[in-house]
């Protein structure tokens, strides 16, 4: 199965984020998803580029920027200047899907779009050739901590089956209640990547918790 892990810093200790960061790397963790939230496109606010760049001192893990900011394309520039990797976007938040993707890519970022729960993967159908990545959110975006919504299993499969017809080589990623009890059956549904907060960084002990999920996934 191979899925990749990516804890979600938004569920991190802040005051020992080196400690924390240096932990799940260690782990085998891959990436580390950064969510950042303006306050408007989701009721919170997170980080900006000055605190991403500072983490990117930090590691050489593939930094997975999940942007849930209106008017993204304002923005992307920032993102990718202070080492994003990989910078998803939601189709939701701008008019111009396809130009910026293609503008994301131009800038030497792997790129990627996201689907709040209530947007369907048929929406995905002009634009999926265009993606490195597609995120399905099993979580309405917002808070860390929440329970993943069970219709997810289905969209995943349906993503999966878009992905093999159009586009093999994009990633399948998912972000929102994802833990140690579900991991395996979301992996098997299609995801690739996932997204783990509050199961990985909640636990005393975030290395353990990435070391059993990935027994769980192997």
């Amino acid at each position: 199965m191979n899925a990749t892990i990516a804890p979600s810093l938004l569920s991190a200790d802040f005051a020992r984020i080196a400690e924390q960061i240096a932990a799940v790397e260690a782990a085998g963790a891959q990436w580390l998803h950064l969510d950042v939230m303006d306050g408007r496109f989701v009721p919170n606010i997170t980080w900006g580029p000055k605190i991403i760049g500072d983490l990117r001192k930090l590691t050489a893990l593939t930094f997975d920027a999940h942007l849930m900011i209106v008017e993204p394309e304002r923005y992307v520039d920032d993102f990718r200047a202070v080492g994003c990797d990989r910078i998803t976007f939601h189709l939701e938040a701008t008019n111009h899907a396809q130009r910026l993707l293609a503008h994301v890519r131009a800038i030497g970022a792997k790129v990627g779009v996201a689907l709040c729960p209530q947007t369907p993967i048929a929406m995905l159908a002009d634009i999926i050739d265009d993606c490195d990545l597609v995120l399905v959110m099993s979580v309405n975006p917002g808070f860390g901590g929440q329970s993943f919504i069970p219709r997810s299993f289905e969209k995943l499969r349906e993503l999966r089956a878009l992905v093999a017809a159009r586009n093999p080589a994009c990633t399948i990623e998912v972000d929102g209640g994802v833990h140690e009890g579900n991991a395996r059956a979301v992996a098997e549904a299609g995801a690739q990547v996932l997204v783990m907060g509050s199961a990985i960084f909640g636990d005393h002990d975030p290395a353990a918790a990435v070391r059993r999920t990935r027994a769980l996934l192997a």
